[in-house]
């Protein structure tokens, strides 16, 4: 492959892009009429119009795509995450075309993307799974009852789901039915598709998840795990590698049982399957997102692997350069997304223009964006601005870099998730490891940030007032004017 499409945009398309330059790709980027300004547009060597804002009038066109692909001699078409990245019915289009779809095959993603397949598939190996029906939901008083028996509460789940949408905790049988109706219709709209499925209600779990890469001759690897439990609304606002309650024996565990959830749907490619872990530190397999995720660079800093890299040379036919033994863990990585999000309005998105936008800098700390100073933030897309990443030696030293790069941005014009990933790392409980999905129901308010602010704002008022000092003593030597005499 000598010239790759991203079907894609923001910081995605502009991490993918300078992946593909480094190994001396031509690269093509294609883009909404609200990102004809854009970075990745700039970046790329070829830029394409897609269509109006919207994304199901610019970059869910899936035929347009590989239109435009076919037309400019592309070879193949990376489709980053989100919008195309795990829609069988696109992969399966590109590779009838004659490009190469980099990325699993589309029987892959169409079997794990049906959480009821998925878990039918992985059940075949010694993987545990989350107590619950196998099937999708068809006999309200038979679901009733398998519900009673799993033992309340029970929760909810799409079968298409993600993002936590068509997902109801249920506490008792009273309310069973009308929170099933609720989840069907939400999972309808979101999906197209109302199959939903009942498992055990894991109260306090932690999200635990492995990257694996697999190539086209049966080889596959684990990269270790990233722990993803700083969440809001079902969604991922925080990770990090690795996590703070795995041991050595565990990742084994979990990465043993990853490589088989990979084996049994034939998977090549980058991925990720995702665990729920519960307070006794037994696991059971979640999902498999059949993509790269959005905190692949974690991994990135702890195996000094770039995974995008590795994605295409799989895709082009290679062998993977590395056996088990050779994946390394070093140091601690830590990933804030840094959101277009008001964390004093329940973190509803802050659509504006950016004022101001100054991005830290130094040596470990990595920022994936995709925006600049002067920019809009678009109603019409995630509301993820750019991605801030940092690498320590251990994790209070990457804690300590990442509170450190939090005060190096410059943002005005909206408000951002900045101010609670600052919450967090001073949070007692995450500096503990001592936290699970539920941090922020249990330790964040919006008044904590208001407090968290106050402090800072007296913080810097001492410092200044410190400066103002210390000039006072200085001594000086006046200043005469001599005039012409000498």
């Amino acid at each position: 492959m000598n010239k790759i499409l991203v079907a894609n945009r923001g910081e995605i398309a502009v991490r993918i892009i300078k992946s593909l330059q480094k190994m001396g790709i031509t690269t093509v980027a294609v883009y909404s009429e609200a990102d004809r300004n854009a970075i990745h547009v700039k970046l790329a060597d070829e830029a394409y119009l897609l269509g109006p804002a919207p994304s199901n009038q610019s970059y869910l066109l899936g035929d347009k795509i590989i239109d435009i692909a076919k037309k400019n001699n592309v070879n193949g078409i990376h489709p980053g995450y989100g919008f195309l990245s795990e829609n069988a019915e696109f992969a399966k289009k590109v590779t009838d075309s004659g490009i190469i779809f980099i990325g699993p095959e589309p029987e892959s993603i169409s079997l794990m993307g049906s959480k009821l397949a998925a878990k039918e598939t992985v059940s075949k190996y010694d993987i545990p799974l989350i107590p619950g029906t196998d099937k999708a939901i068809d006999n309200i008083d038979e679901a009733k009852e398998i519900a009673e028996k799993i033992g309340f509460p029970i929760l909810i789940k799409a079968s298409a789901g993600g993002g936590g949408k068509g997902m109801r905790v249920v506490e008792n049988k009273n309310e069973f039915e009308a929170q099933l109706k609720m989840a069907i219709n939400e999972a309808k709209s979101a999906f197209g598709d109302g199959s939903v499925f009942i498992e055990k209600y894991i109260g306090s779990p932690r999200h635990i998840e492995i990257q694996i890469l697999a190539d086209k001759y049966g080889n596959t690897v684990y990269l270790n795990e990233r722990e993803c439990s700083i969440q809001r609304r079902h969604q991922k606002v925080i990770e990090e590698a690795p996590s703070a309650i795995v041991t050595p024996d565990l990742r084994k565990q979990l990465g043993k049982a990853a490589v088989y959830v990979a084996k049994s749907c034939n998977y090549v490619g980058a991925g990720t399957v995702e665990f729920l872990m519960d307070e006794n530190l037994n696991f059971y397999f979640l999902e498999m997102n059949t993509r790269l995720q959005v905190e692949h660079p974690v991994t990135e800093f702890t195996t000094g692997i770039d995974l995008v890299e590795e994605q295409i040379r799989i895709a082009r036919g290679e062998k993977l350069r590395y056996n088990q033994e050779d994946i390394e863990l070093k140091g601690h990585a830590i990933e804030l997304r840094v959101y277009a999000e008001d964390p004093e309005n329940n973190f509803l998105p802050s659509i504006g223009n950016l004022q101001q936008y100054i991005e830290p800098a130094g040596k470990n700390i990595r920022v994936d964006s995709g925006f600049e100073e002067g920019m809009d933030i678009p109603i019409y897309y995630d509301p993820m601005i750019s991605k801030l990443i940092v690498y320590g030696k251990d994790r209070k030293h990457a804690i300590s870099l990442m509170r450190k790069a939090i005060n190096g941005y410059k943002i005005k014009g909206i408000q951002t998730t900045l101010a609670f990933g600052e919450f967090v790392m001073k949070h007692k409980a995450f500096i503990n490891g001592n936290f699970d999905t539920n941090f922020v129901k249990y330790y964040f308010t919006k008044e904590k940030i208001k407090e968290n602010k106050m402090q800072n704002s007296k913080i810097a008022a001492l410092f200044a007032l410190n400066d103002f000092l210390k000039q006072l003593t200085v001594v000086r030597e006046p200043v005469h004017d001599k005039g012409n005499w000498h």
